[in-house]
């Protein structure tokens, strides 16, 4: 039991002086948030790569043994390293400015006032403030309660609340469910929960991505076939060109940089740091990398109507009483009621704006849970001690009786209807509800976010369900989602007759759409049915009752005025509170992850057909047809620059897993045709007596480079102007490095396209080759792709 001094400090808090003594001692919750990685870590990712130690490499070979020129593709090191972290350092700024927006602000009492601080502003000893949804920031035992009831899943697993005592202990990162209470911070700073926690929830990384992890094992096939392709290339190369060491290592460079996709990765992670940095702009928090990609693939949103299809805010449209009660005498109860509760939810704090407080005595108090459905409270009043309970007309009422008919019937019409009921003992927890008085309807007026219609209808557009699944009446519900013309929303659901097993909720949430009355850990049950169903779930919600859910959806995305602990467990913020946002949050995942597997497509063409080349060159030992700077330029032209315009395209293709299998059906049977054309174009060339080995070689150079344009044509539909303008700008830009003597022209490039032979029979090859191109995507597309993978070339 506590003293009479010691609830005396517990009231009055910290003094400034002892904060201040406290802060001297280093005895602070002052621990670093890290939004990102540091500069350090940004340039050391960005410089020690697997592509800039293999790339760095073979133009170490280049600077030694051959020409500059043929070393151009060595400043692609500098230039992608660069980008890369210019890019990370901006996103880097604007995450670490949005996560001090976004952060929990805790309550403390200071000399006696309550004072709303940073969880890096907490010390030692502090007394804080606790209520519903508020997270717990630091560790420390309970001073005062009053129905506290803490959730501390995300620590055990457990989802049921802890009812806490005085004396009990509280760590970080749990958070308030139902009542009011206060903690007495014992361990802050690194001693608590709160450091590692904070931590993890908010370091960006891109590990359990699909796409990611894809270009890894990409990249990790490529590079066990580089030793051995270069090992071949010499061989042959020593065999075709003498002794001559150093031309057999030029060939052998100029074979192995084409094999490494550079500038995928890079354009990966820019895409990333670029959708960051535009949802950062729409005040959007991303609170780890990877929600970007999840956004991509969601395919079902499960929205809460509060906050999200509705405004937070209502307004008392009228009190209806029955059996003669008088409507004044039942607004004094009402105001109460509401100053009964020091942290009242939406309804109640909407009643208490129009129902003034009687001033009566508080002698006991039942503060609301979303299991409960109802709030109460026992007064001792000018007529007598009174005790009053309001809550849902469905769960203080049994079924047909005239007062629960007349809620239903206003609720059905969007409205939001709380009972007010007489009890004859002490509210408490366990009370007997059938005793219960029925003595009023409390009618709420709910206001529809304007743009609820607009986002509703861009995922019905988008091939995304929304299914409303809510805490409220289901007809109330229903009426709010008719009104906004979702699908099937005539037919909502009591999601208390909801079948419990998986198997007969997930058939259940197949076939409708508004769901009322669900409970926390329903909503967690319909998460894990669709789920298991094959979809990727995304969940939104505000209030405390969400948190279960928005932690096991694939995707949280929390409100911004929401509860601390929602914002805490979701991937998503949206800070401006709109449910506008979450369209470009959706489009920007689709967007990300859409061009990076249309580029992917362009990159691993050239690393099929690069393969192809050494193996067949080396196999065939004849000398290598190209130069380094050859395939510099053809890679420049056809990949490198296209892809980056292609990466920061518009895209609203939803994207599937199966990511390597689907890129590889489309890259393979385009590599392999260049590699083939080329080969047969070389050999022809060889074979015409007449034509110099510069000619020779030119002639494979436009073969592979039409051939490498006309696979850019394919992955660029459907057209917009600037793709065509962008092909145009490609072959414009090889025709003047082909053909024109002047600056970067055809001697710079050692080309000679002046025998025309072997040009002819370039371009005759290539256009067999294009076709073969376009039939190949054409069966991929429409035979191999139907289905899951239909519509991933033609986006």
């Amino acid at each position: 039991m506590a003293t009479t001094e010691q609830r005396v400090d517990v009231l009055r808090g910290l003094t400034a002086a002892e904060v201040a003594q406290r802060v001297a001692a280093g005895q602070t919750n002052d621990v670093p948030a890290r939004t990102s990685r540091t500069v350090g870590e940004i340039v050391r990712a960005n410089v020690l790569t697997r592509f800039n130690a293999i790339v760095g490499v073979l133009f170490a070979i280049i600077l030694v043994v051959g020409d500059i020129r043929d070393g151009l593709f060595g400043f692609v090191i500098i230039i992608n390293t660069l980008i890369g972290i210019v890019q990370e350092l901006r996103a880097k700024r604007t995450l670490e400015r949005l996560a001090i927006v976004g952060e929990a602000r805790p309550r403390v009492r200071r000399d006696g006032e309550v004072v709303e601080l940073a969880p890096s502003g907490v010390v030692l000893d502090d007394i804080i403030d606790l209520g519903p949804g508020d997270k717990i920031v630091v560790d420390g035992v309970v001073v005062a309660a009053d129905g506290l009831e803490v959730d501390e899943s995300l620590l055990t697993g457990e989802s049921d609340p802890v009812h806490k005592q005085v004396g009990d202990q509280l760590l970080s990162g749990s958070f308030v469910t139902v009542g009011t209470g206060a903690q007495r911070a014992t361990k802050v700073g690194r001693e608590a929960y709160a450091a590692q926690l904070a931590e993890e929830a908010s370091r960006f990384t891109l590990v359990n991505s699909e796409l990611r992890n894809g270009i890894n094992t990409i990249l990790k096939v490529i590079q066990y076939l580089l030793i051995p392709a270069a090992i071949l290339i010499i061989w042959s190369q020593i065999r075709t060109q003498g002794s001559d060491i150093r031309e057999a290592l030029v060939g052998m460079v100029a074979a192995l940089v084409p094999m490494v996709p550079e500038g995928l990765v890079l354009l990966t992670s820019i895409a990333f740091a670029v959708g960051v940095v535009r949802l950062g702009r729409r005040q959007c928090l991303v609170q780890e990398l990877p929600a970007i990609e999840g956004l991509a693939r969601v395919d079902v949103v499960c929205a809460d109507k509060t906050g999200t299809l509705t405004e937070n805010g209502m307004r008392l449209a009228e009190v209806r009483p029955f059996g003669g009660h008088d409507e004044a005498q039942l607004r004094c109860v009402l105001g109460a009621l509401c100053a009964a509760d020091p942290r009242p939810n939406a309804s109640l704090a909407a009643v208490g704006e129009r129902c003034p407080d009687p001033g009566w005595t508080v002698t006991a108090t039942v503060p609301f849970s979303s299991a409960r459905k109802w709030s109460g409270a026992s007064f001792t009043s000018p007529d007598g001690p009174q005790h009053w309970i309001l809550g849902a007309p469905d769960v203080l009422l049994p079924d047909d009786t005239p007062e629960r008919l007349a809620a239903e019937e206003a609720g059905a019409g969007g409205l939001r209807v709380l009972l007010l009921v007489r009890v004859a003992a002490t509210v408490d927890p366990a009370i007997d509800l059938t005793t219960a008085v029925p003595a009023a309807l409390v009618v709420l007026e709910q206001r529809i976010r304007p743009e609820a219609a607009g986002t509703l209808a861009f995922f019905a557009e988008q091939d995304v369900e929304v299914k409303v699944i809510s805490g409220d009446n289901a007809r109330s519900v229903g009426a709010v989602a008719q009104s906004l013309r979702l699908p099937r929303a005539d037919a909502p659901v009591d999601a208390r007759k909801l079948p419990a097993e998986r198997d007969g909720l997930a058939d259940a949430l197949e076939n409708g759409t508004v769901f009322g009355r669900v409970t926390p850990s329903q909503k967690r049950d319909m998460v894990g049915a669709l789920q298991a169903r094959g979809h990727t779930v995304a969940m939104t919600g505000d209030g405390v009752n969400d948190v279960l859910a928005l932690k096991d959806a694939d995707i949280g995305v929390a409100m911004g005025s929401g509860s601390p602990a929602t914002r805490a467990v979701a991937q998503i913020v949206l800070l401006d509170n709109s449910f506008a946002t979450l369209p470009h949050v959706v489009a920007e995942g689709r967007r990300v992850i859409g061009n990076i597997e249309r580029v992917a497509n362009l990159f691993l063409t050239k690393t099929v057909y690069s393969v192809f080349l050494a193996i067949a060159i080396g196999l065939i030992a004849v000398p290598f047809p190209f130069l380094p700077r050859h395939l510099t330029l053809i890679g420049s032209l056809t990949i490198g620059i296209p892809a980056f315009f292609l990466a920061l395209a518009p895209n609203h293709e939803r994207a599937r897993t199966g990511f390597v299998r689907r890129v590889l059906r489309l890259a393979v049977p385009s590599g392999l045709v260049a590699g083939a054309a080329t080969v047969t174009t070389y050999l022809l060339a060889r074979a015409d007596t007449t034509a110099t080995p510069i000619q020779q070689s030119t002639a494979a150079v436009v073969t592979l480079y039409l051939v490498a344009v006309w696979v850019l044509a394919v992955v660029a539909r459907p057209y917009a102007w600037w793709k065509i303008v962008m092909i145009c700008a490609s072959i414009g830009a090889f025709t003047w490095a082909a053909t024109v003597p002047l600056f970067f022209g055809r001697d710079f490039w050692q080309l000679d396209t002046g025998h025309v032979p072997t040009v002819t029979t370039a371009l005759v090859v290539a256009v067999v080759a294009a076709a073969l191109v376009e039939v190949a995507y054409y069966l991929v597309d429409r035979g191999v792709g139907r289905g899951a993978d239909r519509g991933l070339v033609r986006r």
